[in-house]
């Protein structure tokens, strides 16, 4: 039983988690299955090694820990192994995830061999389908390899350890130089510049097509540092070569994600699943079936590859599933090769791996190759470290490395002794004197002196006066970034407007001074870069009352980011149709963007104006309505019949006079019909248009009769009679009609 095994066997992790068996160990975990007993599901627990928490590398394990929840938790895709907890019980970190039922790719391929080409782009695609997910929010993987790759008991992809997983801005891979990768899946841009890139997850994914289609991966050798110079050096071969047969749009899918200019390639998974998908709407049935014959499979490998190498290179085992897979898997998974092109010890992407499974190769460890210098691996290390003198290289390949190793490789040559003697004892001796104070002085700079720290670079783009203090401060930090890349310090960026530093300078740094020491281990540099001069849009909606916006203006400016908002109550104005409170104007025009410290001028609705009720008791009613209207009230008129209020004048109102009343208040207002009856006065003797007159005033219709003639217009007779009740108004609705006999 393993020591981490020892540690959590018929144990409950943090009062949830019981561990049931153990699935896989790696490098720098063993994987459990565990029942959640909250949520009674079987999950996947990652525990760290005991030696590594307590090693002198703790902090660095650690963070790999955080980040590959952090990674792995940020995406959210089917094709993506989900993360649900980390945390740390009895000192050792862990981390739980979805407890996948499957076999990783690796085991898939060993046992399947070549893959027809319908299987192989549905299982890319869902590769591609995930990394698109991780790519979107900036992650990278930088790790992608068949062994990282799970085929769930559906057969659907899931991509699992995101440990070496960075955000795009910091996507070196590592911060103090470290190589880490497997050798054959390796990006050559990754080799060459230790940078990492969308670009880098799809060249391992062309590779694993590649793979899949031919059996073997298109670099394979003995030597991982033959393997990376080919990659550096040599183009991928392409599949219609290697594959006879195979469509030429399928060969030109995979040739563009791993041709060895990144530039070349998509930007992003995202982009080549689309092309994957547009290759795929193309290809027939016939095409789609196509696989190569196994006569090909055998004798058809690229020239690059050593001939006889199996398609699971031995030196090439794979790392632990660290999402749980199906039993059998235990014994395939073994330590990720690691391939280190830097002199810090202390890379924090450097995971010492365990041995490999007692039926692979001994030498199937995880291996790191130092190209400049030599390093011992620490007791808590079981990391294989292979001296220069152990790389087998071709000329070519040795061409390449650095002069100081192969001096280094032939000094180790020469130094055997070819005889025994005693006087070696004393060699021996004084050579581990020497050393030990050769140990102690690099220990010294290691620890405490110019080896511990970076100095803070001088950018470019800034003039500094001799003997005084420089301010990185107003640095172009694009430009800047690439120095602080070279020189291999950690960067923490912030972003932030300003009104006086130019969008893309650097506004603060911490330290800030050219020269500063950072320290090497943890240290880090934290900007915040400018982003210019903060813009703003005046909303499209503000004028419109009935919106959020146009209901508080002030507040809706605000929100958008205005700091001078020109509002002068005294010039407010009263308005029929917009509420008070809402905006009758403002300028610049709704849909402006300018800058947010651009005067906006606001005119604000005080609503209904308010006005008194005019006295109309009695008045005419075209003197009424003028008044009224004149105030912008409304009025509704009706009639009604009064005795003692002359037609057409005004009985009653609505609201008494004086009231305060607002623009747009209704007002009811009666009309006098007259009296409804009347007594029928006597107009006999009077002269016809006089008696009309009398008559007509109240309301009656005057019908003239002159059978004698009409000489003097005297009225002789009446009818009705004088003193008669007469209607003024008819049932009908007529007016009640007097004749008048006149001679």
């Amino acid at each position: 039983m393993s020591e981490a095994d020892e540690r959590t066997s018929d144990r409950i992790i943090d009062g949830r988690y019981r561990i049931l068996r153990e699935i896989a160990q790696g490098g720098m975990a063993t994987v459990y299955e565990a029942l959640d007993l909250r949520l009674s599901r079987h999950v996947a627990v990652k525990i760290m090694h005991t030696m590594l928490a307590q090693g002198p590398h703790r902090a660095q394990f650690e963070e790999r820990f955080r980040r590959e929840a952090r990674s792995a938790a940020a995406i959210a895709n089917p094709h993506i192994v989900q993360v649900y907890d980390t945390g740390v019980d009895q000192g050792l970190d862990y981390l739980v995830m979805e407890y996948v039922h499957g076999i990783s790719l690796r085991r898939d391929m060993a046992r399947q061999g070549v893959y027809p080409l319908k299987e192989t782009l549905r299982i890319v695609g869902e590769i591609l389908d995930g990394l698109a997910s991780a790519h979107r929010v900036g992650v990278i993987h930088r790790d992608i390899k068949p062994e990282n790759i799970l085929i769930n008991d559906r057969g659907h992809v899931e991509i699992t350890d995101f440990g070496l997983a960075r955000a795009a801005a910091q996507a070196t891979l590592s911060s103090t130089g470290m190589l880490m990768g497997t050798a054959a899946y390796l990006a050559p841009e990754t080799i060459e510049n230790n940078e990492a890139s969308p670009q880098s997850d799809l060249y391992a994914v062309g590779i694993i097509a590649y793979e899949m289609l031919t059996g073997t991966v298109p670099f394979a050798s003995d030597n991982p540092v033959t393997i990376v110079f080919k990659h550096v050096h040599e183009d991928v071969p392409s599949l219609a070569r290697v594959c006879p047969g195979i469509d030429p749009s399928v060969a030109a899918l995979f040739s563009g994600l791993t041709d060895r200019s990144p530039e070349n390639r998509p930007d992003n998974a995202g982009k080549a699943l689309e092309s994957l998908r547009k290759v795929v709407r193309g290809l027939d049935r016939q095409a789609m079936d196509y696989m190569l014959p196994a006569t090909a499979a055998t004798s058809g490998e690229p020239e690059s590859a050593i001939a006889g190498t199996p398609r699971h290179d031995p030196e090439m085992p794979e790392s632990p599933t660290q999402k749980a897979t199906a039993p059998s898997d235990d014994a395939e998974d073994a330590a990720t090769q690691t391939i280190a092109a830097a002199t810090d010890p202390e890379g924090s992407d450097t995971v010492p791996a365990v041995p490999a499974p007692p039926e692979a190769d001994a030498d199937a460890a995880t291996r790191r190759y130092r190209l400049n210098d030599v390093d011992t691996p620490s007791r808590a290390e079981t990391t294989t470290v292979l001296q220069p003198q152990n790389i087998t290289a071709s000329p070519a390949d040795m061409a390449a490395v650095p002069a100081s190793v192969q001096t280094m490789q032939q000094g180790a040559a020469e130094a055997k002794p070819k005889h025994r003697h005693h006087g070696l004892i004393i060699v021996l001796v004084v050579l581990l004197v020497l050393a030990l104070a050769g140990g102690g002085g690099g220990a010294w700079w290691y620890y405490l002196g110019p080896g511990s720290y970076y100095a803070l670079p001088k950018p470019d783009d800034i003039s500094c006066s001799e003997n005084q203090e420089c301010k990185i401060i107003g640095a172009d930090y694009a430009k800047f970034a690439r120095t602080l890349k070279v020189a291999g310090i950690d960067v923490d960026t912030d972003y932030n407007f300003s009104d006086q530093v130019p969008k893309g300078a650097i506004m603060t740094a911490d330290p800030d001074t050219v020269g500063a020491r950072i320290s090497k281990r943890g240290g880090r540099l934290n900007l915040t870069v400018s982003k210019g001069v903060r813009q703003a849009t005046v909303p499209k909606d503000i004028l419109i009352p009935d919106t959020s916006n146009g209901k508080d203006p002030l507040q809706a400016l605000k929100a958008a980011g205005f700091d001078k908002i020109d509002h002068d109550s005294s010039k407010d104005q009263y308005s029929m149709d917009i509420p008070e409170g809402a905006a009758i104007s403002v300028e610049p025009a709704p849909g402006t963007r300018t800058r947010h410290d651009t005067k906006v001028s606001l005119v604000l609705s005080k609503g209904r104006m308010p006005v008194a009720m005019p006295d109309i008791i009695g008045k005419a009613r075209d003197d009424a309505k003028a008044a009224l209207e004149a105030l912008r009230l409304k009025v509704n008129y009706s009639e009604n019949w009064s005795d003692t209020v002359p037609r057409n004048q005004v009985i009653s109102a609505s609201h008494q006079a004086q009231e305060q009343l607002h623009w747009g208040d209704a007002v009811n207002v009666v009309i006098s019909k007259g009296p409804q009856s009347i007594t029928m006065p006597d107009v006999k003797g009077k002269s016809q248009d006089e008696a009309t007159q009398i008559l007509q005033g109240y309301g009656l219709k005057v019908n003239i009769s002159a059978p004698l003639g009409n000489l003097t217009h005297t009225v002789r007779i009446q009818d009705p009679n004088p003193g008669t009740q007469v209607k003024v108004i008819n049932d009908d609705g007529s007016p009640a009609v007097v004749t008048l006999t006149v001679v």
